[in-house]
């Protein structure tokens, strides 16, 4: 998943490892290109289990695409995400 927020923050969230190979079986989108989402809005579904029972890794990276448009960009780690907490945070 690709996002641009209102800020500028260029962020892809990349479900699995090289699971491009999947051709998209076992994801379904929410969402469709170029629509402008909210806090909260489901973007994605996956089927972690089917994903790795077909041997690809489920890490999740999230990846800021522009970090030269921020001063630092500060990973909040070390504990479990609950939907809605953040990830990191960004200072311009």
């Amino acid at each position: 998943i690709s996002l641009a927020s209102d800020k500028g923050a260029e962020v892809l969230i990349h479900v699995g490892l090289d699971t491009v190979m999947l051709k998209g079986e076992h994801y379904t989108a929410h969402v469709e290109n170029g629509a402008v989402v909210k806090k909260g809005d489901l973007l994605l579904e996956f089927d972690m289990a089917a994903i790795a029972e077909a041997g690809y890794d489920t890490i999740t990276p999230v990846v800021i695409c522009n970090t030269d448009d921020y001063k630092e960009v500060v990973r909040l780690t070390g504990k479990t995400v609950e939907p809605g907490n953040p990830v990191m945070e960004l200072e311009k």
